[in-house]
């Protein structure tokens, strides 16, 4: 099977009505972070809260103010909503795709570390590059999921659409691939996020299993530019032709 490695987004969809589940791993090796990230949200020490969500204005902290135990919950996929998701347009999906993308989709998040896009988690904030009390997320998720997603992954094809910041979560250890864009010969950074919606949601949407598979996937306005090997991952670098 395909496994596709994504990354989360600052903004998120409040809210949510779904059961509570067990997340992906160990769900014991996150009590710590979890629990300190509720401890500070508890704790109404503004200054320590604006810090964490990395927002300047105590009024701006109102949505994530919530007990993280206690909260809605809503399936990762469809919690973030940045441009990504956008162009993943996860809730216009039928039954099947939306099915594809809960059980084969794995996202870190900054508070939660890796998850599958079906685990259902609470509306909560966290900057990137920023620590929950004294833990630094990237290192403690790295430390403590590594082997297990190097177990989780092990037997299938891997393809990476993850920013470069979340390589600091996990470091993939066997084969996989990953994808680059160029516009005008430049490399992208805003349409780099949509177009790794786009691309999520038209593997999705065509049930690939398979990197063979994929490779003989057309996405509109995206031309194989290049593909380059090095070590164990595969670059396909595409140009965006609008």
């Amino acid at each position: 099977m395909l496994k596709i490695l994504f990354s989360p987004s600052e903004g998120k969809n409040s809210g949510g009505n779904l059961e509570a589940r067990a997340l992906f791993g160990a769900t014991h090796a996150r009590d710590e972070i979890l629990q300190t990230y509720n401890n500070i949200i508890l704790s109404k020490d503004e200054e320590a809260i604006k810090k964490l969500f990395g927002f300047k204005k105590f009024t701006e902290c109102a949505p994530y103010m919530v007990d993280l135990f206690n909260s809605p919950l809503m399936a990762a996929i469809e919690r973030y909503d940045g441009v990504a998701y956008d162009y993943l347009k996860y809730k216009e999906q039928n039954q099947r795709t939306q099915t594809y993308l809960q059980n084969n989709t794995v996202i870190f998040s900054n508070l939660y570390g890796p998850i599958l896009g079906g685990d259902t988690i609470a509306n909560y904030k966290v900057k990137q590059g920023n620590s929950i009390g004294d833990i630094a997320p990237e290192k403690f998720y790295k430390e403590r999921f590594s082997y297990q997603l190097d177990l989780y992954l092990g037997d299938h094809d891997i393809l990476d659409l993850r920013a470069g910041y979340y390589d600091k979560f996990y470091k993939v250890t066997k084969e996989y691939t990953t994808l680059k864009f160029l516009k005008n010969g430049k490399t992208v950074s805003h349409w780099a996020k949509a177009y790794r919606g786009i691309v999520l949601r038209e593997v999705a949407k065509n049930e690939i299993t398979s990197i063979e598979d994929f490779m003989k996937l057309e996405i509109a306005n995206l031309n194989v530019h290049e593909i380059k090997k090095t070590k164990n991952k595969t670059e396909i670098v595409y140009n965006i032709v609008e």
